[in-house]
């Protein structure tokens, strides 16, 4: 029975980020450096594949440093953290190795220069997640609030209106924040902004190949864990830009097929977190099923490399 044929479109950029990459490499090197266990506070990057392969190499991911024992190296996930916990380490004398993005650590630094400049915090970011908990968490109680729509800007009651800043997390939609500044600027009109978007190039690079892939097709898979910020808005981008059909998909075996049925094309991305291993997974399930043509679909091209801390670069 012959197949039926698939123009399947490839995002170029996707896949792995260089802080991603970064964090997992220094998990690795800690282990090479100091032997199992590693300890890692939160998952080192948001994708299941990931964690796991770190764990059979002897890594132990926590949520706390609670849960940490003084005398095993520690290692702070790709997100951030709030600056109590590598204050709590240092009280306890543990080694400590902090994989925070030097993107993240880029919006932590622009937080503390407002904060010093007596600036109250606006922080446009999702509840909950991970890095935003981190940057709150690098100023007092207080001094960052936190908006996640354009509604919530309307409800906000600062200290002092003419005495604000915005910082974002780094993984969001593009157009989403766009909307959420305006509305803080036209509410605000002396609020200071960022140097330079504090939304990363890889969430914007992907985020943009997603809607070219868009124009050429109303299906999209995005290869993703459910708690990745970034890969959650790439569905959402292809949605927005016409797919009528756009899903996450952690790996081939969660693809849900016949929702598939009838596709004649469909374009294929992946979060900053997932692996290149699960996309070429998910490629060769549809060559499996459909006559398929692949065609790379490139918006950007990226060179970014980040170096691991010195303490992994010294001999032990």
């Amino acid at each position: 029975m012959s197949k039926a044929p698939l123009t399947l479109y490839l995002a170029a950029p996707r896949g792995f980020c260089a802080g991603v990459d970064r964090a997992i490499k220094i998990v690795e090197m800690a282990l090479e450096k100091w032997g199992a266990p590693v300890y890692v506070r939160h998952e080192i990057v948001h994708n299941k594949f990931v964690v796991d392969g770190l764990r059979d190499k002897g890594a132990v991911f926590v949520e706390e440093l609670d849960e940490c024992p003084d005398d095993r190296p520690v290692i702070f996930s790709a997100h951030g953290v709030p600056k109590a916990v590598p204050a709590a380490a240092a009280k306890r004398e543990m080694i400590y190795v902090d994989a925070t993005c030097p993107l993240v650590s880029k919006v932590h630094i622009e937080a503390a220069r407002h904060h010093e400049n007596g600036l109250q915090m606006v922080m446009i970011g999702h509840e909950g997640h991970p890095e935003t908990i981190g940057t709150m968490g690098q100023l007092p109680e207080g001094e960052v609030l936190l908006v996640e729509t354009v509604e919530d800007v309307a409800t906000l009651t600062p200290r002092d209106p003419e005495r604000l800043a915005f910082i974002t997390q780094t993984t969001l939609s593009v157009d989403d924040t766009a909307d959420i500044v305006a509305a803080l600027q036209a509410r605000f009109p002396t609020i200071v902004g960022p140097h330079k978007e504090d939304i990363c190039y890889a969430t914007t690079n992907r985020q943009e190949a997603v809607k070219a892939m868009a124009a050429k097709t109303s299906a999209m898979l995005v290869i993703g864990a459910p708690n990745s910020s970034n890969s959650k808005r790439l569905v959402e981008v292809g949605a927005k830009a016409g797919c009528t059909y756009a899903q996450l998909a952690q790996r081939a075996k969660d693809i849900d097929w016949r929702a598939l049925e009838g596709i004649d094309s469909i374009g294929i991305t992946a979060g900053a977190s997932a692996p290149e291993v699960l996309i070429n997974e998910v490629i060769d399930a549809f060559k499996d099923r459909f006559e398929t043509k692949v065609e790379i679909v490139e918006t950007a091209q990226e060179n970014v490399e980040f170096k691991v801390p010195r303490v992994l670069r010294e001999p032990a």
